[in-house]
């Protein structure tokens, strides 16, 4: 069930050549203003502000160029969520094995020592892709499987302490029949693109994420399951997770964005079924009105010179 009232959410996106930033999720035939921006900018608000919709608005918009334009416009083109143009300055990573089902249904205990869930790194920024982008794979993956995840969002400052500036959802697709084959062979296994939706919810971290996942094959659903990736459904708890992660100093380099994803609920290969090469992957993360739809593709690159 989705949520009965919108949550705040803003959006980063193109227009004519320019950067600009925009609030909430218009509907198709709906006007939307923008704001033009310097590239970092509504980055900045999230480390000068409290995070708030309104301290985020007032420091996005105050002298900024506005433009009301249609939301379908086909001019305006979508970013993720405060990805920098130099997309080497944003990481793409996650934790493993984070969900209840893969713990016997349990959640971590109170109190103790912490042991930190497996972590790996997916890639830079320009790893992620937008709703409507392929995502490719390494021709001849073992096994592919669609991941369905929260991811978290930070900025980190000047002095590289990691600011939370909110929270979207993505699909980690992998090879996950190559991590089962050898689990050192995790790194080659996420060597595939990663779908990210464009709105940045603001926030805490969600506790319920409900939705469900229809892969398409010659224009039928091949495959269907529901899914559950909200902080209720994990056996670790998300703010151990994180502090954790940022005590490693390589991931505070100033400015530097991260995107977290926190882990995923079982999917298509757990039932068996196995992703093809041009099937398409819809996710509906129903709690929150978020939609997506990616094709995947395997891609062959040209023998080394």
């Amino acid at each position: 069930m989705s949520l009965a009232t919108p949550l705040p959410t803003v959006f980063e996106a193109t227009y004519r050549g320019e950067r600009h930033v925009g609030f909430g999720r218009p509907e198709a035939g709906t006007q939307q203003t923008l704001y033009r921006v310097a590239d970092g900018r509504l980055a900045a608000a999230f480390v000068a502000t409290d995070g708030s919709e309104a301290a985020v608005r007032a420091a996005v918009a105050e002298g900024a160029e506005e433009v009301t334009v249609a939301a379908d416009d086909p001019e305006v083109r979508l970013l993720p969520p405060l990805l920098p143009t130099a997309t080497g300055n944003a990481l793409l990573s996650g934790f493993m094995g984070t969900h209840k089902k893969k713990w016997g249904g349990q959640s971590a205990p109170e109190g103790g020592d912490f042991t930190p869930p497996k972590w790996f790194f997916k890639g830079f920024g320009d790893w992620v892709r937008l709703p409507g982008e392929a995502l490719n794979v390494p021709a001849n993956p073992v096994a592919l499987i669609e991941e369905p995840e929260v991811a978290l969002v930070y900025v980190n400052d000047a002095d590289g302490t990691p600011h939370y500036a909110g929270y979207t959802f993505g699909n980690d697709l992998c090879d996950i029949g190559l991590h089962r084959k050898d689990p050192g062979y995790n790194p080659y296994c996420k060597l595939c693109d990663t779908a990210m939706a464009p709105w940045l919810f603001l926030g805490e971290p969600p506790q319920s994420v409900t939705g469900r996942v229809t892969i398409e094959r010659d224009g039928a659903a091949a495959w269907e399951g529901n899914f559950d990736c909200g902080g209720d459904a994990l056996y670790f708890r998300v703010r151990d997770m994180v502090e954790h992660l940022f005590s490693f100093p390589a991931v505070r380099r100033p400015g530097l964005v991260n995107y977290v994803l926190l882990g995923a609920d079982e999917a298509s290969f757990h039932d068996g079924f196995r992703i093809a090469d041009g099937d398409r992957i819809a996710i509906d993360v129903k709690s929150h009105g978020v939609a997506f739809e990616n094709t995947v593709r395997y891609v062959s690159p040209a023998p080394l010179a």
